[in-house]
């Protein structure tokens, strides 16, 4: 048999794609393994699969020989192309005892290196997607990864962990991403699709090798009574297919605010984004759970509440290359969430008061920000609170108060009627038992959702520690290796 001739050009940057869909820690020993496949047409097809999804990669140089197929461990494959240079090539055999052969020259002489290789039958097929192909632009895809930046993250709500493709309306198709506290949606484009489709997240979406290949080719295989919908993205060399989340996506529509009831606007000059978002990053941050900012117009001027302080009284910055027009406002935001439409070049901030969310827009292209309640300020009224009375005339001392009810970041509700202003509460009307009893729940679920948040975070932190020992473990190999192939050089 022919060997299969790998280049190590081209082989090192379709590893680093397989490596984002090849766990490190594979449940069963093929799922840690590439096929290597020699078709009849001579193309050279690695794939990779975690059962979930798989990856097929097509090299650019074709290989001539028998079609033939063989496993191949990914880490003694990765390792033998991070020890080679440039321009060497492997050339990989299938020998009697198991083993997959794979011969390359190191200083004149050829070495071999054995690994070993389970049956090509043991390998689980790559699902085929039927179908026409939907061409997805640069444009589209650049308003995918904006939703997945903004989907949620959250393990116990998968419908919310991708991008959700809505073609529910014949004359307005989405791409809409949320996380509950705020929504990214983006339209001005038609998909010819059966059905609408959740993109989940997934790290090879994002890699660069896989956006820089060509426009993606979208097929979709719509859903049935057993089974998930599956979809399929091509690209010149590569096959993403995976399958989507299975359930229904919420009403997005429904958080919303109609046009109609906005009450004033900020714009921002193009030229001035950077300016702005440079200005955010360096002010001060007293809040570590909610990072909560303020944004206060007046009198056509837009400012900027911040503090370094919990304690300390709200400081104003006057943004310059920002016109505001309509009612005033004073509300406050999660920074991390304005910096990111901002970054998204959403220039235009519509409000509708202090408690309601904000839309930040250009073009077809939108968030939904739902403001923080900060303590010790009372957004939905701006007059000043009476002054206390002097201490030698209340002879009556007052009657206990309840104690102030901390900050909490608005969530996104289930329900939304345009985004009308909330009716106050009667003050002076004691409230029912189970009324008191069920804002008790909502407090404590949002403690609870706020501590789940909390252990997500940790656990990414704990992730990326592994990816980077996993990483040192990874050289160290390389390091072994390169010096046991030079060990068995004979001179």
């Amino acid at each position: 048999m022919n060997p299969i001739t790998l280049p190590v050009a081209e082989l090192k940057p379709a590893l680093a794609g397989l490596g984002k869909i090849i766990g490190r820690r594979c449940t069963l020993p093929v799922l840690g393994c590439v096929r290597i496949e020699r078709t009849r047409e001579g193309r050279i097809e690695l794939t990779g699969t975690d059962l979930d999804r798989a990856a097929t990669v097509q090299l650019h140089t074709p290989d001539q020989g028998e079609p033939t197929a063989i496993l191949v461990p990914l880490e003694d494959l990765a390792n033998l192309a991070k020890s080679s240079g440039r321009n060497d090539t492997l050339a990989l055999t299938k020998a009697e005892d198991h083993k997959a052969v794979f011969r390359f020259a190191v200083a004149g002489q050829m070495l071999e290196h054995r690994c070993e290789s389970l049956p090509v039958s043991e390998f689980p097929e790559m699902e085929l997607v039927p179908g026409n192909q939907v061409v997805l632009n640069a444009a589209l895809r650049g308003s995918i990864h904006d939703a997945l930046a903004c989907a949620s993250t959250d393990a116990t709500r998968l419908v919310l962990n991708g991008a959700y493709l809505d073609v529910s309306k014949p004359d307005a198709h989405y791409v809409v991403g949320t996380d509950g506290s705020h929504l990214f949606s983006s339209n001005s484009f038609t998909l010819a699709l059966p059905e609408s489709l959740i993109l989940p997240t997934h790290p090879f979406l994002g890699w660069r090798g896989f956006n820089e290949d060509g426009d993606w080719k979208l097929r979709l295989k719509p859903a049935t009574k057993d089974n998930a919908p599956v979809f399929e993205l091509a690209t010149e060399h590569w096959r993403f297919v995976s399958r989507s989340h299975d359930g229904n996506y919420p009403n997005w529509r429904q958080v919303v605010p109609a046009g109609r009831d906005f009450t004033g606007c900020i714009e921002i000059a193009p030229e001035s984004i950077d300016a702005v978002i440079q200005t955010i990053t360096r002010l001060p941050d007293h809040d570590e759970r909610y990072h909560a900012i303020g944004i206060e117009t007046q009198n056509g001027r837009l400012q900027l509440l911040a503090k370094s302080e919990r304690e300390q009284p709200w400081k104003p910055i006057e943004v310059s290359g920002a016109k505001a027009s309509g009612k005033d406002v004073r509300t406050f935001v999660n920074r991390i969430t304005l910096l990111k439409a901002l970054r998204f070049g959403l220039t235009r901030i519509d409000f509708i008061d202090a408690l309601s969310p904000l839309r930040l827009a250009a073009g077809g292209r939108q968030i939904i920000i739902m403001p923080v309640r900060v303590e010790g300020e009372a957004p939905a009224t701006n007059n000043p609170p009476p002054a206390p009375a002097p201490a030698a005339v209340n002879t009556n001392p007052p009657p206990p108060t309840a104690e102030k009810p901390k900050k909490e970041e608005n969530k996104m509700p289930e329900n939304n009627n345009g985004g009308a202003k909330p009716a106050e509460p009667n003050k002076e009307e004691a409230k029912p038992a189970l009324d008191l009893a069920i804002a008790q729940i909502e407090m404590v679920r949002g403690d609870f959702r706020n501590a789940v948040a909390g252990l997500n975070k940790l656990g990414d932190l704990l992730k990326q520690v592994q990816r980077e020992q996993k990483t040192s473990e990874r050289d160290i190999s390389s390091v072994r290796a390169t010096l046991r192939s030079l060990q068995s050089v004979r001179i």
